[in-house]
């Protein structure tokens, strides 16, 4: 009867403490959290320290987020699109922001910034409900999926020119914005060729 009993508290206590992580943080969300902890005015000792400032790591982790999405998406619509601009357009994506991504990673090495592993749970979603779809209902949705998300980046790669402290995510910044602003201009030309 002892025995029966401590197995049954085992095993209580295991779905108890399964249940206390029942809501997993996306991979951006997390690498933000361990850049937070790394943070040198916090406790540099312990964890190293970051070398930029939280705006800084929260660019870097917001950027390689978007990039990560960008060849995920671009892989996909390589598969799936008919339009044959629209797989074009794909196969730019899946190779300049791999580069980019690797360009991002090297620095963020260097300063000790974690970067996600892959797409936020947004992009995942976003990913999930295209691969959903198939023909003229794909490209569309992708090209329109490509036009908000090159707006967003464009306007983060900007802001990042201007605002970081860190002199090398500036000047990756200030270089990554011409290249977000062709694939805008590129996709732009795409999604009003589709009306």
């Amino acid at each position: 009867m002892k025995k029966l009993s401590y197995a049954i508290m085992i095993a209580l206590a295991a779905y108890a403490l399964q249940g206390c992580n029942t809501t997993p943080k996306d991979a951006k969300a997390n690498a933000d959290s361990l850049n937070k902890t790394k943070d040198t005015t916090t406790n540099a000792a312990a964890t190293g320290g970051i070398a930029v400032t939280a705006d800084d790591a929260k660019f870097a982790t917001d950027a390689a987020n978007g990039g990560l999405a960008e060849v995920a998406l671009g892989k996909l619509a390589q598969t799936k699109a008919t339009n044959a601009h629209v797989k074009s357009f794909a196969d730019m994506m899946v190779t300049d922001h791999t580069k980019v991504n690797d360009e991002l990673a090297a620095i963020a090495k260097t300063k000790n910034i974690t970067l996600p592993a892959a797409p936020d749970a947004d992009h995942q979603k976003k990913l999930d409900d295209l691969s959903k779809l198939s023909g003229k209902d794909f490209d569309k949705a992708y090209v329109d999926a490509m036009v908000d998300g090159h707006k967003k980046t464009l306007d983060l790669m900007q802001m990042a020119a201007k605002d970081c402290k860190d002199a090398d995510l500036k000047a990756f910044a200030a270089k990554t914005a011409p290249v977000v602003q062709t694939h805008l201009d590129a996709i732009n030309k795409i999604h009003d060729s589709m009306k």
